[in-house]
């Protein structure tokens, strides 16, 4: 089975959690799964650029990304985190490798358009296109490929594409059977309770209640386009659980929220 597994970047903060999730991955793809793993690092990126005293700016969720700022999302997402998921899943005995963009074109961009202007957000881009025959070149010998969430634009340069909107669309372009989301929270909440369950039409639901906010608007638009893409089923599940990625890939009832396109009469809030 073929599946794409987004990690969240405040888990690459945490060693146990980055351990627990890289002994998961490599006993998936032991069990003969097809892993392509995408990370964020949004808390990492922003602490950097505060350090270097570049200011943070977001528009609509998304981060205004200038010459400087994207050189230091290379940096960051290209490099420090990328090396220390694939280097954990490497370690956990699953050989795993760190790509960024550039790396054999592997994932293609355009920038983004804001207010109708094509690049407004500087380099923010959205994800055109995957080079699905290397990323089967590196399946076939065993190995994991980890991707950072940046795209190659047709000018040579780097793009910074939101990690939960490349997620959802490499698991389109990859034609994956799963999409799995492993955050900081344990999966969508109301208040302090899991929703075990949500379907595409309860979302705008969600968003008009208050009940979802920030970047979980984000991951459940994601999610809407992975299902409309062909993608058969989507997981959020909180990354502190030791087996919940295991379990979510292999669809198994377990902790988290199961995003679909139509409502399972099974459905509802969990303890």
């Amino acid at each position: 089975m073929r599946m794409v597994v987004k990690i969240a970047g405040a888990l690459l903060d945490d060693p146990e959690a980055v351990r627990s999730l890289a002994r998961q991955i490599a006993q998936l793809v032991q069990q003969g799964h097809e892993l392509l793993v995408v990370h964020g690092g949004g808390k990492l990126f922003t602490a950097t650029l505060k350090r270097m005293g570049v200011e943070s700016r977001f528009v609509n969720g998304l981060r205004v990304t200038d010459r400087q700022t994207r050189d230091v999302a290379v940096m960051v997402l290209g490099g420090l985190l990328n090396k220390r998921m694939a280097g954990a899943i490497s370690a956990a005995g699953q050989p795993a490798i760190g790509l960024c963009a550039s790396d054999s074109s592997c994932f293609l961009a355009e920038p983004m358009q804001y207010d109708e202007v094509v690049g407004a957000l500087g380099f923010v881009g959205y994800l055109t296109g995957v080079n699905l025959e290397f990323l089967e070149s590196l399946w076939r010998a065993g190995i994991v490929p980890v991707a950072s969430c940046l795209g190659m634009g047709a000018d040579g340069e780097l793009y910074n594409i939101n990690a939960d909107h490349m997620a959802a669309a490499c698991a389109e372009y990859i034609h994956a059977d799963r999409l799995v989301y492993m955050t900081d929270v344990a999966g969508v909440l109301d208040g302090s309770k899991v929703i075990k369950a949500v379907s595409c039409s309860d979302v705008e639901d969600l968003i008009r209640q208050n009940k979802v906010s920030g970047g979980m608007v984000l991951k459940l638009e994601a999610c809407k386009r992975a299902l409309a893409g062909g993608v058969k089923q989507v997981r959020i599940v909180g990354g502190a659980s030791e087996s919940g990625l295991l379990s979510a890939a292999n669809g198994q009832k377990g902790p988290g929220t199961r995003v679909t396109s139509s409502y399972p009469a099974a459905a509802g809030v969990g303890n």
